[in-house]
């Protein structure tokens, strides 16, 4: 029950409810404050504690699989594209015979990391009863079930292959191959639109450069997986160099970006996530490729690998971590600025004015 004394309207109380009128008919809004009765049961909704202090968007609900899961499928897709390039253009057998294995062997482990996160594998076989080409969880869904068939299927038949050499089972590799580079290109970077096509202000605000930024880091992991298992060829290197260049790019872009959405990704534990990960996949390699280029050290590449590779994994784990920051602040959804709700004051020409009014009145 409120305590407020009770009292009748007077002359004053009169005239003070007219300005107020006046004012809000004037601007549009009252800076005047409110009353808040002893004992109310709810609290002052204000823009400096949002809706009664609650974050209006759930934080995200995945486990530390899905970061492992992004990084694993973005390197997979990325392998079985370059294995193809190098077996159709490039003649090099031994980097096509790696990149299926890499390929086949990230397809398992993405499986098992998605399958982890839903709890049971029944979840996932449900994930495949409708296909709906709207929803990005269920394109990804099925993507990872071709993928996952068709380079499982081009890696027995290269162990087949190795040991035989049948025709038959060549031309059913070269398919099984044709088939994981298809689902492989969207596999690689495909979680970058299933980030941004969600309500986490910091994630929604990037979904033009998500999918780019996760393709380049899968390819940098890809390249980097093959050059630590012994392939040295020119094409990779540059390859690595171009993605590199591209997250680098990414990087500053982030940098560059002024605006209240991007703050998880410059301040706060996802801040320094953020600009670790960007460094060690970006500029770090980048100019370890270059060098090595320029000297002829080869051992540069191989640190620039194992560089790109933790830069990689790291970012994962950064963007979903930014994703949490982001579902915290209540003013990101609602666009409210950090100034809102600072009472300004009033201009003196239009405390004269409301004065006149009040007497002509």
């Amino acid at each position: 029950m409120s305590t407020l004394p009770n009292r009748l309207p007077d002359e004053n109380s009169e005239h003070r409810l007219l300005e107020i009128r006046r004012e809000a008919e004037r601007r549009g809004r009252i800076d005047a404050p409110g009353v808040a009765p002893q004992g109310a049961p709810f609290p002052q909704a204000n823009p400096q504690a949002g809706y009664y202090g609650i974050p209006m968007l759930k934080e995200p609900q995945w486990t530390w699989e899905i970061p492992l899961y992004f990084f694993v499928g973005g390197a997979a897709g990325s392998s079985a594209v370059i294995g193809a390039m190098a077996r159709w253009v490039g003649r090099d057998p031994q980097l096509a015979r790696h990149a299926r294995l890499v390929a086949a062997a990230g397809g398992a482990i993405s499986s098992g990391l998605l399958i982890s996160d839903l709890g049971r594998p029944s979840r996932f076989l449900n994930m495949l009863r409708v296909f709906k080409a709207q929803s990005p969880m269920s394109v990804g869904a099925w993507t990872l079930a071709g993928f996952g068939t068709a380079s499982a299927a081009a890696a027995f038949a290269q162990f087949v292959q190795d040991r035989f050499d049948f025709g038959p089972v060549r031309i059913l590799g070269n398919i099984a191959e044709a088939f994981s580079v298809a689902f492989g290109l969207p596999f690689s970077n495909y979680t970058g639109v299933l980030i941004g096509a969600t309500a986490i202000p910091v994630w929604n605000e990037n979904i033009k450069t998500l999918p780019l930024h996760f393709g380049m880091s899968g390819l940098n992991s890809g390249v980097s997986i093959l050059e630590l298992l012994g392939n040295k060829s020119a094409p990779l290197n540059i390859l690595g160099i171009l993605a590199s260049a591209l997250e680098t790019f990414e990087g500053f872009h982030i940098e560059a970006t002024r605006k209240p959405v991007m703050e998880p990704l410059k301040h706060g534990v996802s801040g320094w996530l953020t600009r670790a990960g960007g460094a060690l996949s970006g500029p770090v390699p980048l100019a370890l490729r270059v060098l090595s280029v320029a000297g002829g050290r080869r051992r540069l590449r191989r640190m620039a690998s194992y560089s790109s590779l933790v830069g990689s994994l790291i970012t994962r784990y950064a963007w979903m971590r930014a994703g949490h920051a982001s579902a915290k602040d209540y003013r990101l959804p609602l666009e409210i600025s950090e100034h809102a709700g600072e009472v300004q004051p009033i201009p003196v020409e239009e405390q004269v004015s409301v004065e006149e009014e009040r007497l002509a009145g």
